[in-house]
């Protein structure tokens, strides 16, 4: 007989309370179940379950079997599923958690190639700027930019950013253009409202270390475009990440504050649940992404 139909036919009986139950369970015979179950404790030479009038139990040999056997059965179940999954074209409805700027800016424009390419599957994005609960949430994956938390999660790296102060012309024209990270504090900044830390940059300095700077300005919110269209406008110094800036800096609209500070680089990453596989619309969704910003990163946008 086989080895796992002994096994499952063993764990059925422990799951269900009883061979009859077991028996529907499975979809045999009540004495096909009892010859399996017989089988097997012919071949491992014990006695596995107390069999009475009223019930079936498990002998505490039989309990210790039966973790072990359970797992192994799990295994197996999943292992068929994976290979049923992976010759399967990618559907089902695909939840997104992506920030807010990079979702609008970079995400939105290409996701209708995506659709196109697989038809099947449909999508649920999600703009925010806050660390959602994958799994208790109910999202397949996410978006994030930077460092990562400690989390059970997996993650691909995606592409990567830079971060730097930018103003327009004008701006440093009217107020002109710190030299250090100290000149911060007689300028007009503007802030991301929905930070953490509050209205303070952590700045990496020539030193190596970073530089907490604090100082109030004429715009906080919270969109990253919007601080950008203000920094355009000359309203004050933002700090941004270059998929935001890089087009603007290119026509000349803003300008880089402090040229000569280390450029701080934050990594992009789709993170999803941990598995043993991957579901193929969520591998399908992160193998598009990877290819769309190959050639992006981190100042190439």
């Amino acid at each position: 007989m086989d080895r796992l139909t002994e096994m499952e036919a063993f764990a059925t009986v422990v799951d269900q309370g009883g061979f009859t139950d077991a028996a529907k369970k499975m979809g045999i015979s009540k004495s096909a179940v009892s010859k399996h179950v017989s089988a097997l404790e012919a071949r491992l030479g014990a006695r596995l379950l107390n069999r009475t009038t009223r019930r079936v139990s498990p002998t505490e040999i039989g309990l210790a079997y039966y973790d072990r056997a359970r797992r192994v059965l799990n295994d197996a179940g999943e292992a068929d599923a994976l290979v049923t999954s992976m010759q399967s074209a990618p559907s089902g409805l695909l939840r997104i958690s992506v920030a807010t700027d990079f979702g609008v800016n970079l995400l939105s424009p290409i996701l209708g190639d995506f659709l196109l390419e697989y038809p099947d599957i449909t999508v649920n994005m999600v703009l925010n700027n806050r660390y959602v609960e994958l799994i208790s949430e109910g999202f397949d994956m996410a978006v994030r930019i930077g460092e990562l938390e400690d989390s059970s999660l997996r993650a691909r790296k995606l592409t990567e950013t830079t971060k730097r102060m930018i103003a327009s012309p004008a701006y440093f024209q009217r107020y002109g253009r710190p030299m250090r990270i100290d000149d911060l504090n007689e300028h007009k900044l503007l802030h991301y409202s929905n930070q953490a830390s509050g209205n303070v940059w952590k700045i990496p300095a020539p030193s190596g270390e970073k530089r907490q700077v604090r100082t109030a300005g004429w715009l906080t919110v919270n969109d990253g475009q919007s601080l950008l269209n203000a920094a355009i406008s000359g309203l004050g110094i933002a700090y941004l990440p270059s998929f935001l800036y890089a087009q603007a800096m290119k026509e000349g609209q803003i300008e880089e504050a402090i040229p000569g500070l280390p450029v701080e680089t934050l990594g992009i990453y789709a993170v999803y649940p941990p598995g043993r596989f991957t579901q193929p619309k969520v591998r399908a969704f992160i193998d598009f992404l990877a290819r769309r910003y190959s050639d992006k990163g981190p100042d190439i946008w």
